[in-house]
């Protein structure tokens, strides 16, 4: 680590994985491989217990670190002692705060960033900047990818990056580090397609690509872990947008972002699909997805995932 640390990082993210790894290289970077500088709190303690232990001199080192987790759980009486400390943090201390994913108190996020650092450990959603987020940690992997293995990696895993450093780590331990590794090589490692963003569904949906829809679908369920009825709720969302700008005549992207109550790009998709459609169309796709809702809940003997794969299939189909 360039520097001196500073006194008090936050670490934020969904991945629990991803959350882990990046917990993992911080203390490594703050302890330069001594562990027995680092203080692992239990889940409940409560931030008195961090701070005694911030002001108390290490007896094992130079630095104390100290891990709280579930940090999202600190109200605002917790939190005041803590933002108090951070104006005069102990020079030989460091505070590694874990919040993983949800909402963290917002004067503990403003005070981490006034005097410490918050680390963002999940993927960017948007294409370019997912794109240089695998590029990046591909880039500082063990083994080399191929173009043509770095596609197929990144189809693969959809939105299961937490795998990503294993995996490597399985290609380095399998081909030596610093080896080139093709898609043909890479191929045995890939284990089960990982899960893939709910706009992949619903956009190979409306292209009428029903192999790609069922397929996402399956993705959804397996690798990505959704509840059907998770899934169900996502084509339930997306009918409902088609309903409700079925004959508003919305005439700009805005304007159906505000009837549907969505950022604009995601309401010309909807706009120019409800469009393609028609009333009747749209007024089916409702039938078919209370139907399912019904047979999911119990009205139909078949299998959840045969409900809604016949139910993605006949929405693509309609387009």
């Amino acid at each position: 680590m360039a520097g001196d640390p500073f006194p008090v990082y936050l670490l934020r993210g969904e991945d629990p994985s991803l959350l882990s790894q990046s917990l993992s290289a911080l203390l490594d970077e703050l302890s330069c491989g001594d562990a027995l500088g680092i203080e692992h709190l239990s889940p409940d303690a409560d931030l008195s217990v961090a701070l005694e232990a911030l002001q108390t001199p290490s007896l094992l080192g130079d630095r104390r670190v100290v891990v709280v987790r579930e940090a999202g759980r600190f109200d605002a009486a917790a939190v005041d002692p803590l933002v108090a400390y951070l104006a005069e943090a102990a020079p030989e201390s460091v505070l590694v705060l874990v919040a993983g994913g949800g909402a963290t108190n917002r004067r503990l996020s403003d005070a981490v960033r006034k005097h410490g650092h918050v680390i963002d450990t999940g993927v960017p959603q948007k294409a370019k900047e997912k794109t240089q987020w695998i590029a990046e940690h591909i880039g500082a992997g063990p083994v080399t990818l191929a173009p043509a293995a770095v596609r197929r990696l990144t189809a693969h895993l959809g939105e299961d990056f937490g795998r990503l450093e294993t995996l490597l780590a399985g290609l380095a331990a399998a081909y030596g580090e610093g080896a080139t590794v093709g898609e043909d090589e890479l191929e045995p490692f890939l284990g089960e397609a990982g899960g893939v963003a709910p706009w992949d569904l619903t956009d190979a949906i409306d292209r009428g690509d029903t192999a790609g829809a069922v397929g996402a679908l399956h993705r959804m369920l397996g690798g990505g872990e959704r509840h059907p009825m998770v899934v169900l709720s996502t084509l339930s969302r997306h009918v409902l947008a088609l309903v409700r700008l079925d004959g508003a005549g919305a005439r700009s992207d805005a304007e159906a972002a505000a009837l549907i109550g969505t950022a604009p790009f995601p309401a010309r998709k909807a706009l120019a699909q409800s469009r393609k459609l028609g009333s009747d169309k749209v007024a089916r796709a409702v039938r078919l997805v209370a139907k399912a809702d019904l047979d999911l809940r119990g009205a139909s003997e078949w299998p959840q995932a045969l409900v809604l794969e016949v139910l993605v299939a006949r929405l693509s189909r309609m387009a």
